[in-house]
């Protein structure tokens, strides 16, 4: 026991709870031996915190039952089925008890149902707060509950996590409202942002190695930050674990850790970095989509309005760059910046050279070309550069970026390895030749997509609202006319069902082809009189046939 009079209160070291057991089995052991006294109760309860009185009522149950502890109160268990039932009714306890008293009362045992307040007691105590909130609100309300540990601190270019997130902020692109994604890499130890790409549209593998050659890279705008890691963590994004991706680390002898899916503790950093831009950046630019609206403003920003891509590309840089040298992330010694931990890290940096670099993850479909007077031919185009005069009948191979074909690298096949340069799209459209196109392409989508609308309200049968437990009726109800008639329309547009198979004749067949042989009727009649005639004379039944010199009898199938 420690009394604490400064506070005006005293505490027990050891509580009365946990502490009956071990205090009356030593008294009772005393009692045994005829050595019990008031001074061992007195000892006892002033050591657990409770009066004389009750020391000596637990003795006396210990004489009388034999019971050292306190008597367990009988409650109600949560069983399989319970469980079962909360998962159905979403966590929702009221609507199971109603659910046992009803079945109870249909079997006329109602008397076996505990109180709703019985069961709800025995929710709380069987199950944790946690698997409560996963019964209501799944998987991810489950995890709020959970406890995660942290990786040790490791060095920088130690390991890094890369991310797709699409950017919440609608911004303009050839008069057209689109939401961009970003791919980016950070660095575990330091919190340095290493390595950014950003597309217009869902990110594929060029993506991913865009962002890992700025990564990689420590010239230009990109550094000091980069070089090669030690590891690649991802979560199973398709676009992460490509073969191209694969191929491209794996030259450098960099492994990906491959995480479990729909597990995003598993990196947290990346995913602290996601929520932080968001919070940070997006929620103050124009076009923003998850900002607070007021009511019936469903409408979105015109596109006049929105940012243009290259301004948020711009913006989005400049915020990693601020990211990078002026923000103090939670997590980094003493308040410093991301530079300041990178430059104070003593782990040596592997660098990659320029010109290994220049030709990163490109793919190579494995033929061989040749130049030619229009160029080199790939992909049914045409693409030609000033170095290729003087150089056609050279036998070539070319390397691209996945998903870009507006240019392409050419190398020589007699000293693979050497880079000839590089050749661009001869005819490629100009620009206002794309909008055009573009323009066309979203008139048919558009009015494909009101086909679709309409064929679908077609298809889709509307009944009345019942306040019955029937079955509703048709709120249209069609004619006997009026089906023939669409029926007979359908027929007409039906290509299949106007098809005439017999309207163009088969070809003769070639001379070189075997014939069926045509036999006429007399001859097959003749013929099967004699096979009968030969039956009748003792030869075997079934034999139609003729007779050879050396009387066997052919078959048909031996003429």
């Amino acid at each position: 026991m420690a009394d604490s009079d400064a506070g005006g209160f005293t505490e027990w070291v050891v509580p009365a709870v946990a502490g009956r057991e071990a205090a009356v089995t030593r008294l009772m052991g005393l009692d045994g031996r005829g050595e019990l006294g008031s001074a061992h109760v007195r000892l006892t309860a002033s050591a657990l915190g409770v009066s004389e009185r009750t020391v000596w009522s637990w003795v006396s149950v210990a004489r009388r039952e034999g019971r050292l502890s306190a008597r367990a109160p009988a409650r109600v268990g949560v069983s399989a089925d319970v469980r079962a039932r909360l998962a159905v009714w979403g966590g929702n306890v009221a609507a199971v008890h109603r659910e046992l008293v009803a079945e109870a009362v249909k079997a006329g045992v109602a008397e076996s149902v505990p109180s709703l307040r019985a069961l709800q007691r025995a929710v709380r105590q069987d199950l944790s707060a946690g698997e409560r909130a996963g019964l209501k609100g799944g998987e991810a309300a489950r995890r709020r509950f959970d406890v995660y540990g942290k990786r040790p601190r490791a060095h920088r270019n130690a390991c890094w996590e890369g991310d797709h997130k699409r950017i919440p902020v609608r911004v303009s692109l050839d008069g057209a409202a689109v939401c961009p994604w970003v791919t980016w890499f950070i660095d575990v130890a330091t919190k340095a942002i290493v390595g950014v790409a950003v597309t217009p549209h869902q990110p594929a593998r060029d993506a991913v190695l865009a962002a890992l050659r700025t990564g990689i890279s420590r010239q230009g705008p990109y550094g000091p930050f980069g070089g090669l890691p030690g590891v690649v963590r991802v979560d199973r994004g398709k676009e992460f674990l490509c073969r191209t991706v694969e191929r491209a680390l794996g030259a450098f002898a960099v492994p990906v850790d491959d995480l479990p899916a729909y597990k995003p503790y598993r990196k947290g950093t990346i995913e602290a970095l996601n929520g932080a831009v968001e919070e940070m950046l997006l929620v103050s630019l124009p076009g923003y989509t998850h900002r607070a609206r007021p009511a019936e403003a469903y409408r979105p920003d015109p596109v006049e309005g929105l940012l243009s891509y290259p301004d948020f590309v711009k913006v989005l840089l400049d915020w990693v760059a601020w990211w990078n040298t002026e923000h103090h992330p939670a997590g980094l010694d003493a308040n410093l910046t991301p530079l300041a931990v990178w430059e104070a890290d003593p782990a040596p940096v592997e660098d990659v050279a320029g010109e290994r670099l220049a030709f990163f993850a490109m793919e190579d479909d494995g033929r061989v070309r040749k130049i030619t007077t229009n160029g080199i031919s790939w992909r049914r185009r045409a693409y030609i550069a000033p170095w290729m005069a003087g150089h056609v009948g050279m036998r070539v191979r070319l390397r691209y970026l996945p998903h870009y074909d507006g240019q392409i690298e050419v190398f020589s096949t007699e000293e693979w390895g050497r880079h000839l340069g590089s050749a661009y799209l001869a005819q490629a459209a100009t620009l206002e030749q794309r909008r055009a196109l573009s323009s066309v392409r979203e008139k048919k989508a558009r009015a494909l997509k009101a086909d679709l609308k309409a064929a679908e309200e077609l298809r889709k049968a509307r009944y009345t609202a019942t306040t019955t437990a029937a079955v509703p009726r048709p709120r249209r109800t069609v004619t006997s006319s009026q089906a023939e008639a669409e029926i007979a329309r359908s027929r007409g547009a039906d290509l299949a069902a106007r098809a005439l198979p017999d309207l163009i004749p088969p070809r003769e067949p070639p001379a070189s082809w075997a014939r069926p042989v045509v036999r006429s009727r007399r001859a097959a009649d003749s013929q099967t009189d004699a096979g009968q005639a030969e039956a009748a004379d003792g030869g075997p039944p079934g034999a139609a046939g003729v007779r050879d010199d050396s009387g066997g009898v052919l078959s048909d199938g031996d003429c």
